[in-house]
């Protein structure tokens, strides 16, 4: 049986990057000959393309599975068992696409911080003003963040699980992690830097101040766990008042 790579990851397109392909395939397509005929790289190109689509596909099945095994249970206490059952597809074909349940985790993960992305980039595009848009993106951002046992307000799926499980993904997997959040990391950077740019803020570093501000959005959650009454606990505009102050906004 030829070779398996391995790690799925979902890219910034939304295909997913790293699904595998027999290393027979690759290296047949890394020695094959500049001059061979047109209609043989067609037909090989076609078959790659087309055994990409399938795998893909299947990766799907499991990260659909999961997100159901989540909105149902409310945790991400299920199995793989579960997810092969509730997919419909074998425990070969898992480990031929996972290393287990931390990187199907990590999947959901990445594909949670996609999803939020997206939709921070339609709020951030509905302003003009630097402060705005940095505010906008700062409340919006505590919505998909904040786990609230109320009915989500964002997303397809319950994120609460995951975003609970992300604090343990980060202490395994913190290469990972952050690379599943360079995507909000990043348009954050440019928004701050947006603002230092038009005098609406007074920072040194943007990037340590952008870092700062993702840190207290992000994880203000972790602090409202621990306050019973939910009068008291810190709200999206509380948190985002926080941060202008440290912006010198």
């Amino acid at each position: 049986m030829a070779a398996r790579k391995n790690a799925v990851r979902r890219g910034r397109d939304g295909t997913f990057e790293g699904v595998k392909v027999d290393s027979e395939s690759a290296d047949a397509g890394a020695a094959r000959d500049v001059h061979e005929p047109a209609w043989r790289q067609r037909a090989v190109s076609r078959s790659l393309h087309a055994a990409r689509s399938r795998a893909e596909q299947r990766v799907q099945r499991f990260m659909d599975a999961a997100f159901d095994l989540i909105d149902e249970k409310g945790t991400t206490d299920f199995t793989i068992q579960e997810v092969i059952d509730r997919s419909k597809q074998s425990l070969r074909g898992f480990y031929q696409y996972f290393d287990g349940k931390d990187e199907l985790l990590l999947a959901l993960f990445e594909d949670s911080v996609l999803e939020s992305a997206a939709d921070l980039h339609e709020v951030v595009d509905a302003e003009s003003d630097p402060m705005a848009r940095l505010r906008v993106f700062a409340i919006r951002l505590h919505e998909w963040c904040e786990p609230a046992d109320t009915p989500r307000k964002r997303g397809k799926h319950n994120r609460r699980p995951i975003s609970e499980f992300s604090v343990q993904l980060a202490f395994a997997h913190p290469e990972r992690v952050k690379a599943a959040l360079e995507p909000v990391s990043l348009m954050l950077l440019d928004l701050v830097e947006e603002a230092a740019k038009a005098g609406a803020v007074n920072v040194t570093d943007t990037r340590r101040a952008a870092s700062l501000v993702q840190q207290a959005v992000m994880y203000s959650w972790f602090g409202n766990r621990l306050i019973q009454d939910p009068r008291k606990r810190v709200s999206a505009e509380e948190t985002w008042e926080f941060c202008l102050r440290g912006l010198s906004g």
